[in-house]
């Protein structure tokens, strides 16, 4: 393994294909390295450095030698709320080239992506508040001759893995190291292989804050290399993970060797249900950005729309029509959508589009390819689907949208609950009550009212059913990565 003292500048990353280990960045075990691609043109813009088992082995022992030494632990909750505040500052003071270096690794808008560089700014700035609020409860038990004082500690878990997806790259670190560092545990991250530039940039900016070294590693690669001995690894005590529900399953099954502690956030297939009296001037560019925003490459996506018959037609053609306003082009020019991510997902999302129209469904707007350069592709809306299609029951991760209509209440909530995901979904009508008894009987694990996407880093996120374990954002973030301790002691009476 090659070391460099030096923390590369977002710069060299093109040219850098080093990962981080133990505070210094390093090459691959193997010295391999793996293509960066351009979606927007399909073509290579850097290398990336291809970690094997023993980089993982060498993040692991790293992140317990930090753990053990108490590199981060040893600070008061007040001081590691200072260091994460700075994180903070410091994303924010490189906003525009970490949304850009997004934008080139995975084709969002630069807008989009801005957006998503302050949302995780505000991950670091809320669990900077919470880092020194980690605290137990006191109490006494036991009969009156025999009392005992009792009390319980939160303590950090330890070392936690934390594998991310490639949708939003460094947002979606955030999400898991600001509550995992705001605990006091150690962490080695694993990004996709489709997005690794922002949160190897994320790792410099974690030790230019005063993040100590080996509290936090970065080791880039291919799921079998990287991310499988991971979750396999002994002195890993806590997995997280985004990604899909067939890989978490394997993660569950990988985990099992040392009962390491898992939290998943997985699959979605997102309902937007629509009743007759909701205010449609308002509804349907939502209803539109609900699927749309990101190339429909959001695990929250509204994927299955839901509407009244009474309404469909104009719900339907109103989507649509948004749908082709929206200007589909490369990142950093003044566009509404980027490409999708890869070939693999481009074609991915094809087969859908072909394979509903097979079925029977009609294609009301998109549903081809654009251009012949960089993966992208028309927002696209089928309607005349049944539940039994592929495109409503399976998780596309594209611009595609499933209509479907309904005659009454109990019919609309039955189809949104017909799927093994559980993740997100919204209802729209102007009758509060409504709302809030659909909202209560959907089984998912947030609802948007008369909104889809709608929250923040204050607000739990995660899914019921196959849409994962546990949950990011809030307070019960930080819960993930937490033991409790129970201490009991008998009182001198």
């Amino acid at each position: 393994m090659t070391a460099s003292s030096t923390v590369p500048k977002f710069g060299s990353l093109f040219g850098a294909a080093r990962m981080l280990i133990d505070g210094e960045w390093v090459e691959s075990a193997s010295g391999s390295t793996f293509d960066v691609v351009d979606p927007g043109t399909g073509e290579v813009v850097a290398q990336a450095a291809e970690g094997t088992e023993a980089d993982v082995d060498a993040a692991v022992q790293a992140a317990r030698r930090a753990f053990e030494e108490q590199r981060w632990l040893r600070l008061s909750g007040a001081q590691r709320g200072v260091v994460l505040w700075r994180v903070a500052d410091l994303i924010e003071a490189n906003v525009e080239e970490l949304a850009r270096l997004e934008s080139l690794d995975v084709g969002m808008p630069l807008a989009v992506s801005r957006a998503f560089m302050g949302e995780a700014a505000n991950q670091f700035r809320y669990f900077a508040g919470l880092a020194d609020k980690i605290h137990g409860r006191s109490l006494e038990i036991g009969p009156a001759e025999r009392r005992f004082h009792a009390y319980t500690a939160k303590e950090p878990v330890g070392v936690a893995g934390l594998i991310v997806a490639w949708n939003s790259p460094l947002f979606g670190a955030t999400m898991k190291l600001a509550p995992a560092l705001a605990a006091g545990c150690s962490c080695v991250l694993k990004p996709s292989e489709e997005a690794s530039l922002t949160p190897l940039a994320l790792g410099g900016l974690l030790l230019e804050a005063g993040v100590p070294q080996g509290v936090v590693n970065v080791v880039t690669g291919f799921g079998p290399q990287v991310g499988a001995p991971l979750v396999a690894h002994g002195s890993v005590d806590k997995v997280s993970f985004t990604g899909s529900t067939q890989v978490g399953k394997q993660i569950v099954r990988a985990a099992a060797g040392n009962l390491k502690k898992v939290s998943l956030e997985l699959g979605g297939k997102s309902a937007m249900i629509v009743l007759p009296d909701a205010d449609l001037s308002q509804a349907v560019g939502e209803l539109a950005m609900g699927i749309f925003m990101n190339s429909g490459q959001i695990c929250t996506s509204g994927s299955r729309l839901l509407v009244h018959r009474n309404v469909f037609d104009e719900v339907v053609e109103g989507v649509a029509e948004f749908a082709k306003a929206l200007k589909v082009g490369y990142s950093t020019d003044p566009v509404d959508l980027g490409p999708l991510v890869s070939q693999r997902q481009l074609d991915r999302v094809t087969e859908y589009v072909t394979g509903s129209v097979a079925d029977g469904a009609r294609v009301v707007c998109g549903g081809s390819r654009i251009g012949d350069e960089g993966y992208f592709f028309e927002p696209t809306v089928v309607a005349d689907v049944d539940p039994s299609m592929s495109v409503v029951r399976e998780e596309i991760f594209g611009p595609v949208l499933a209509a479907m209509s309904f005659t009454d209440v109990d019919e609309a909530v039955a189809a949104a609950n017909d799927t093994e995901y559980g993740l997100a979904g919204s209802v729209w009508t102007r009758d509060v009550a409504a709302a809030h008894g659909i909202a209560r009987r959907m089984r998912t694990g947030r609802v948007g009212i008369n909104a889809h996407r709608a929250g923040g880093v204050q607000m739990p996120v995660g899914g019921y059913k196959q849409s994962g374990w546990g949950r990011e954002n809030g307070t019960e973030a930080v819960e993930e990565y937490l033991e409790t301790k129970s201490v009991v002691t008998l009182l001198d009476r």
